[in-house]
């Protein structure tokens, strides 16, 4: 696989964005160009940990169903309230979005859902290909959440020091270097709706604060960060 330059914020030294690895929309018609995104159900009896605070708990009901924002002409019907999540090949910026979505960063609470997700593959001095945010944060996967089927078991303070990537009904994951094939999303227990990459839940890693930060890489011995098909990324040799 070919390697592209990727213009690194300070603290991101020796990171390179993959190549993208799918088709560009119009040049092949290929699927995940506007793909929709089926939300899947945590199953009710999975979630052994204690419920988040009340304090922080999201609202309990969603929003009534709309139309989601800026559907890329893929139609298709609706999974849920605010409609299906929609994928889109190339980064934010390539698709004209700018800012960050409204994704936070280290452990920063995030208190509204983004209303877009970018999904990155990189490689570091340390990590072979693993999978980043629009901020250039580290995102990880766990090894007690299960990938088939789909589920989340950080919850509580769990969920603080590992928040889930979390986006809004109806919102946009911009993938570059991710199979769309690969992302999918799940509701958690506490109604937000969560990105997961290869089947596993995908979350960020509140000690990580700077670009780049690989905190969490084998913290123990059940976080790690995730590669791009949802397995465990691999140390540099």
């Amino acid at each position: 696989m070919r390697f592209q330059s990727n213009p690194r914020p300070a603290g991101r030294a020796g990171v390179r964005a993959l190549a993208v690895a799918v088709a560009l929309c119009g040049l092949t018609g290929a699927a995940g160009c506007g793909k929709v995104i089926s939300i899947g159900d945590a199953p009710a009896s999975s979630a052994p940990a204690p419920a988040p605070p009340a304090s922080s708990a999201p609202p309990a009901s969603d929003p009534a169903p709309s139309a989601p924002a800026g559907t890329d002409g893929a139609g298709g019907q609706e999974f849920g309230p605010g409609g299906p999540l929609q994928l889109v090949n190339g980064s934010a910026a390539d698709n004209g979005a700018s800012g960050n979505g409204g994704t936070v960063t280290g452990d920063a609470v995030q208190e509204q859902p983004p209303v877009w997700v970018q999904l990155t593959g990189v490689r570091s001095r340390t990590l072979d290909a693993h999978v980043v945010d629009v901020n250039q944060s580290t995102l990880y996967r766990f090894d007690k959440d299960s990938a088939d089927p789909s589920r989340s078991t950080c919850e509580g303070d769990c969920a603080v020091t590992w928040p889930p990537v979390t986006i809004k009904l109806g919102g946009k994951v911009y993938v570059r270097g991710v199979r769309p094939a690969d992302v999918g999303a799940i509701r958690r227990g506490d109604g937000r709706i969560q990105i997961t990459i290869g089947g596993w839940p995908v979350y960020r890693f509140a000690k990580d604060q700077r670009p780049g930060d690989e905190k969490g890489q084998g913290v123990g011995g059940t976080w790690f960060a995730v590669a791009l098909d949802g397995s465990k990324a691999n140390p540099v040799k």
